[in-house]
């Protein structure tokens, strides 16, 4: 299965751009709006949290991976997960936007978990496609990492930090190889439940494996049905759609939805359109710890946006 990795900002109509960034995402929740703020540094990120939160994004770490693109991604998950336990200011939590291992092998689990559990931060999972491809179609992932979620579901759930309401969707449970995700009719109506009791002015942060909005059709870079997800979310002022699984940062804002991608913490992925296909992608060795990375998010009470953070793991 392929993976993924580019960067890049659509304001549509307005501006487009590509960046590079690192490990995980620094998310500033400024007001329970996101802001891109790669042009932040994280000091700076923190400030605009000091009167709310931040929380973290890692994503695609990929255990078991062994290919010339990153022969032992242990050793840049651990490089991540140090990074995050040097931030001057402790995150509230961190999510993992999937692809935890790369055959869902049980030492793969055991290894990430030896590595994750450093970061001391309660963590939040959902599942990417390489979770999920063992015999049991995802029994082991769901043993681990299922406690929060529904009974009846693939994995998904949410929970409320502060006055934001976050929700992890799956979008892999029934991927086609080299198609499109999907959340599902039983996924779809969870969710309208799930947001039916919540006021408008309620800040929304979702998160899935597979980017909400097509990145790129032909490599499965989207979520077929992502439009019945983001009618729900319609009569919110502030959503925020983070995911991973294309292993590089992509920024998207349409109206009151910002959509961003994180960095793999394993290897990069070509930017569609110049490679044939969306495989990983070998870079010089000493550039690759350029383009990994985390995200930071900080949420600020009583101001407009979220201010997200992405950092490299080596500045090139």
């Amino acid at each position: 299965m392929a993976q993924d990795e580019n960067g890049g900002i659509d304001r549509r109509g307005a501006l487009e751009c590509m960046i590079w960034a690192g490990t995980g995402v620094l998310w500033t929740m400024v007001g329970g709006v996101p802001r891109s703020s790669s042009l932040l540094g994280i000091s700076e990120a923190n400030a605009q949290a000091a009167s709310g939160f931040t929380f973290l994004q890692i994503s695609d770490s990929h255990i078991g991976f062994k290919a010339p693109a990153n022969p032992n991604p242990m050793a840049t998950l651990d490089e991540a997960i140090a990074k995050i336990g040097a931030l001057p200011q402790k995150p509230a939590f961190m999510v993992h936007t999937g692809d935890i291992t790369h055959l869902s092998k049980p030492e793969e689990f055991d290894n990430a978990d030896q590595a994750i559990v450093k970061a001391r931060l309660d963590t939040f999972y959902v599942p990417g496609e390489h979770d999920i491809i063992d015999a049991d179609l995802g029994k082991a992932y769901m043993e681990r990492y299922g406690k929060r979620t529904q009974a009846k579901g693939t994995g998904w759930y949410s929970f409320d930090q502060n006055g934001v309401h976050f929700v992890g969707l799956v979008n892999v449970a029934n991927l086609k190889a080299g198609g499109m995700g999907t959340l599902g009719a039983e996924q779809l109506a969870w969710l309208a439940d799930d947001l039916k009791g919540k006021s408008s002015s309620t800040p929304i942060v979702l998160f899935a494996h597979i980017p909400l909005w097509t990145v790129a059709e032909n490599w499965g870079w989207g979520t077929g049905d992502a439009a019945e997800a983001l009618g729900l979310v319609k009569r919110f002022g502030s959503v925020t759609v983070l995911n991973g699984h294309i292993h590089q940062i992509m920024q998207k804002v349409e109206g009151a939805v910002t959509f961003h991608t994180a960095r793999s913490t394993a290897f990069p992925q070509p930017v569609p359109g110049t490679a044939p296909s969306p495989g990983p992608m070998k870079v010089p060795d000493d550039k690759l710890r350029t383009v990994l990375g985390i995200t930071s998010v900080a949420v600020k009470q009583g101001t407009q946006p979220l201010a997200i953070t992405d950092s490299e793991l080596v500045k090139a």
